[in-house]
């Protein structure tokens, strides 16, 4: 049938958009480098195994990134799937190995927002607690072991409230890992007796139906060059964690004090050793 003369035209056809706009979670783009507000609930990449059914990851995304360069950008470093926040990637080889060199060598600073379960003793202190695999079944999950790879935390106590849902006792805490295992931060916070609220593999946590994981990658700061000031990026809040945030003080305003230096090593300690 054809349309009468005074139809209006019709609205010309929508580009399909991405199921993910990386570009819009950009906190920091350069010639070298590009940080990523990551969300939660999403991979960073295919899993040994294959993308399960419907199931996305970032590195699918990634060709949004180039921005005039000839290929996509690479992960520098990992999230977990259910970790939220400051992600960085490489545009191009050499700042690759520069950033792996950076990260290697603990010159990345990394700081995480993640709400916990329970009461801690004190207001900061470390964890110094040795991690190694659970057992081979389990993948990469992983337990507190003296004969493992030297694994340390530093923490601080943000604020304190109880959860609005069960009226349990929550705290709002900043981690710095001072090394980079696999799961360090959720195993140190189980360890210590307060487990990440939402984790179903360290925490009490259902593997459906229960909270997100409350852990965030709130700030790191990457230091590039000798002669410049270091890249510095700050992930805001994510939406699922704002709830129990403020339960524990959190105004809602993104404060710089919120990122102070945590103590040092050794310095006021409070923790297992």
């Amino acid at each position: 049938m054809s349309s009468h003369p005074l139809d209006p035209p019709a609205a010309p056809a929508r580009p399909n958009r991405p199921a993910l706009d990386l570009e819009a979670r950009l906190l920091h783009r350069d010639g070298l480098l590009l940080i990523l507000d990551k969300p939660a609930g999403v991979p960073v990449h295919r899993g040994p195994k294959g993308d399960r059914p419907g199931e996305i990851n970032l590195e699918q995304f990634f060709d949004q990134l180039m921005f005039g360069l000839p290929r996509a950008p690479s992960l520098a470093h990992r999230l977990d799937k259910d970790t939220s926040g400051c992600l960085v990637l490489g545009r191009h080889r050499k700042a690759l190995e520069k950033l792996g060199l950076l990260f290697k060598q603990g010159k990345v600073d990394k700081t995480y927002w993640a709400v916990v379960e329970g009461e801690p003793a004190g207001d900061a202190g470390e964890i110094d607690l040795a991690l190694g695999r659970l057992d081979e079944s389990r993948g990469w999950w992983m337990k507190a072991d003296p004969a493992g790879l030297p694994s340390r935390t530093l923490w601080r106590v943000l604020g304190r409230g109880a959860d609005q849902a069960t009226g349990a006792p929550i705290a709002w805490l900043a981690l710095e890992p001072i090394t980079g295992r696999t799961h360090q931060l959720r195993v140190h916070c189980q360890a210590m007796g307060w487990p990440i609220l939402g984790d179903p593999i360290y925490g009490s946590a259902p593997r459906a139906g229960g909270p997100p994981l409350h852990l965030h990658s709130r700030e790191i700061v990457v230091p590039m060059s000798k002669n410049k000031e270091p890249v510095r990026a700050v992930a805001p809040a994510p939406p699922h964690m704002r709830e129990r945030l403020r339960a524990c003080g959190w105004e809602g305003v993104e404060m710089p004090s919120a990122s102070a230096p945590l103590p040092a090593p050794g310095e006021g300690v409070e923790g297992r050793r």
